[in-house]
């Protein structure tokens, strides 16, 4: 009689099918990687922008209605012109009257990667 033989291990087959699963696996867990690196780039990115965005407008409301020009005006600080953020660009404009008489509407927009991207914030100074 023949004795059955005694099989521990695993065939060829179940080998390329568990590889075949982990690979696929690991492919899922590199794309979420990568999404999530660009996305967390990107918020670095509005932080940023936001910040200095924010520091402009804290400068504006501190000059006050009188400090600020007295025509609609848009003051423009290009690529390389903010120190230690070349890479951004901020443009102030202010109106006149807007909303109303003795009202002035301040804006701050600041641009990144070749203005494809933007924040923008905005005040009314009174009187």
């Amino acid at each position: 009689m023949c004795k059955p033989c005694d099989n521990n291990g695993f065939t060829l087959l179940e080998i390329l099918i568990s590889v075949v699963v982990l690979s696929v696996g690991f492919m899922a867990i590199a794309g979420v990687t990568v999404s999530t690196m660009r996305g967390r780039s990107f918020s670095a990115a509005v932080t940023t922008a936001t910040t200095l965005a924010q520091d402009k407008m804290e400068d504006i409301r501190r000059l006050s209605y009188s400090g600020l020009p007295s025509t609609n005006s848009a003051t423009v600080e290009d690529y390389g012109a903010i120190a230690d953020y070349l890479h951004y660009k901020r443009v102030v404009s202010t109106k006149i009257s807007d909303p109303a008489a003795g009202m002035k509407t301040a804006a701050v927009a600041v641009y990144w990667d070749s203005d494809n991207h933007s924040v923008s914030l905005e005040t009314i100074i009174a009187k």
